[in-house]
This record gives C-alpha cells, sequence and structure tokens, in this order.
C-alpha cells in the first residue's frame, strides 16, 4: 500500500493569507537531486492529482496550504461575463445550466475529467494547474528508482521519452484548459504583493518540468469567461476507457457565426505536448466558411501538424497525431450551422 508522507496543514480563511504563508515557508525552494522533489510547503484545493502524487513520492511537501476554507473560493456568477471563483468543483461546472447553454465545451469538459467521486472533489483551479504526466514520471518511488529516475526528478538524468532532448517532454493533460483557451477565459492571481491577470492561452511553456508561469507564492482564484454572442463551442476527447481516464488525445473548438459564415474560430489540443496549443492555422483555415468538408479537411490538417505526441502517455505516437486530426473533424462537423 501506498502511504501518505508525514506533512503539516494549514487553513487561511482568505487567498491574501494564503499566499502570505506560501512565501512565509518557502514556496518555490525545490530539491529535486534525490529523486523524490522536496520542497518545503504547497497548496492544496480537492487534492485528487496532489495526494496520489505524494502517495508516489513525486512531491514530499513538509507542509499543505488547503484552501477549503477560503471564503469565496467556490462559485459561479455570470454578470456581463462568467467568472468562476477557483474552489469550483467540476461537478458544479458540468451540472451548471448556464455554463451549458453559453459555454458548452467548459462544461463538456469539466464532466468527462475523471470519475464522479473525483469530480466531485477535484476544483477548475486544480485542473488549470494540473502538472504534467508521463509514464517514467507517474510512478512509485520504488519503480523510479529501480529505473534510475528521469529529468523530472532528477535533473542529472536524461529525459527517457528522448535522450536527446535538453528538456522534459512530459505531456499536458488537463482536460478544460483547451476549452476554456477556445472560450477566451482569463486567470486571475493573488499573491503578497498584490494580484495580476493572464490570458490562459499565455500561462503555459513547452516544458515538462515548469509547464507554466505560475510563481512559487501566488494563488489562482478566479477564471473569467467574455460573454459574446453567436459562438457555439464543444470539446472531444480519446482515452483508453470510457470513464477515468486522462486524455490521450483531446480538441476543443470554438465557432462564430453571423448568419451561416464563421466570422471568428479558436481550436486547441492538448494530450499532444508538454503544453496545450491554440492552433491558429486551423483559424485561418475556417473563417469566412460555412465549415464544409473541405474546409473542416483544411482546420483538421493544421491540427494534424501541430499536434506533436511523444512516447509518454497510453497508446502509440502515430494513434495520437491519428486521432488529433479525427477529433478536430468531429468536433467542427458539430459545432456546423443548425
Amino acid at each position: 500500500m501506498l502511504r501518505l508522507p508525514r506533512f503539516r496543514i494549514l487553513a487561511p480563511r482568505t487567498y491574501g493569507e494564503a499566499a502570505e504563508l506560501l512565501r512565509d515557508h518557502g514556496a518555490g525552494e525545490l530539491d529535486r537531486s534525490r529523486g523524490t522533489p522536496t520542497l518545503g510547503v504547497m497548496l492544496v484545493a480537492g487534492g485528487t492529482d496532489l495526494f496520489p502524487n505524494m502517495k508516489r513520492r513525486q512531491f514530499a511537501p513538509e507542509i499543505l496550504v488547503s484552501l477549503a476554507h477560503v471564503r469565496g473560493a467556490a462559485g459561479i456568477q455570470e454578470n456581463g461575463e462568467l467568472v468562476v471563483s477557483a474552489g469550483t468543483t467540476l461537478t458544479a461546472l458540468a451540472d451548471d445550466a448556464r455554463v451549458r447553454e453559453r459555454y458548452t465545451a467548459l462544461a463538456e469538459s469539466a464532466g468527462v475529467v475523471s470519475t464522479p467521486q473525483l469530480r466531485n472533489m477535484g476544483t477548475i483551479g486544480g485542473n488549470i494547474c494540473l502538472d504534467t504526466r508521463c509514464n517514467w514520471y507517474d510512478q512509485s518511488l520504488f519503480w523510479r528508482t529501480a529505473e534510475g529516475y528521469c529529468m523530472k526528478t532528477n535533473p542529472e538524468v536524461v529525459c527517457r521519452v528522448a535522450t536527446s532532448s535538453p528538456r522534459c517532454l512530459a505531456v499536458a493533460s488537463a482536460d478544460t484548459v483547451p476549452a476554456l483557451m477556445v472560450l477566451g477565459a482569463t486567470i486571475h492571481f493573488e499573491d503578497a504583493r498584490g494580484a495580476r491577470d493572464v490570458r490562459l492561452a499565455e500561462f503555459y511553456r513547452e516544458d515538462g518540468m515548469s509547464p507554466s508561469t505560475l510563481r512559487p507564492d501566488e494563488v489562482l482564484t478566479d477564471v473569467t469567461i467574455p460573454r459574446e454572442e453567436g459562438w457555439r463551442s464543444t470539446y472531444v476527447k480519446l482515452r483508453d476507457r470510457g470513464s477515468f481516464d486522462f486524455p490521450i488525445a483531446a480538441v476543443a473548438a470554438a465557432v462564430r457565426y453571423d448568419g451561416r459564415a464563421v466570422t471568428d474560430v479558436r481550436v486547441a489540443i492538448t494530450a499532444l505536448a508538454s503544453r496545450p496549443i491554440l492552433v491558429d492555422a486551423a483559424r485561418a483555415a475556417l473563417i469566412g466558411t460555412r465549415l464544409e468538408d473541405e474546409a473542416i479537411a483544411a482546420a483538421a490538417e493544421a491540427v494534424h501538424k501541430a499536434a506533436r505526441p511523444m512516447d509518454n502517455t497510453s497508446g502509440t505516437i502515430s494513434q495520437r497525431k491519428r486521432a488529433s486530426r479525427v477529433l478536430a473533424e468531429r468536433a467542427l462537423r458539430a459545432l456546423r450551422p443548425r
């Protein structure tokens, strides 16, 4: 049986207090020298990803700062834009009538994360900040020790996926992120110095060891999505089983119409690189069309070119690469004018 390591837990009442606790306890001081990244403090919200990682000793924090008791940490409001508090559960998002009607891709993506029990605990903030995954990384400490570790847990070791790579190639796997990207989401942070806002599409980077620009002592507080008329959106994913699993390829798409003509479109992919990708070439292929077969094929080809799967999760590289095209076609056909 895998057991949690010993840790202390702190329960602030505000995001500001949480950020101060992160700062005071040395957030960001990470030691990867022993194969188990050890650090002084980490945030925990639902814990559905963090606690299994801790059991496998992918992280061994001495202190957890829980956001469970932060005032206003959960909730969905709509007043000119959709405002989702970071502690809102995935179940709440998937079941909310406003989200299902006007921000469909977000509801669909939240509704296919893991299992109902974990969606009841997992939060939108946690999914946005989800760590990258890899077959060489998401293993027990015993397994990783026997295999000699990998770059993500020991920087002196090569990337086991591509030994000549100068960076870690662990894969981004968050379901809600591409949906939020095509909906134009902005994320909001608070730390001991103040607040900052970041367009979600600019939050991630192509680095499996450090996949986002999240600062060590800041807390994700809210997600906002503009309410704009004429948009329709959807999310489709490929996974090993029809429930529970992370995506091994996934596509989100949003299309805006003037009559039956496409005036704007966004297509994003995940589980096909170390970061989610907004595929600008797919947009260029679809503007001014009515999502005819030829236009969809051109956009799907752009998605296929943007997909860069590696041998780091379930499915073969060629299977996931082909799936990117098929999923893009399915998503765009589902958004054709009614």
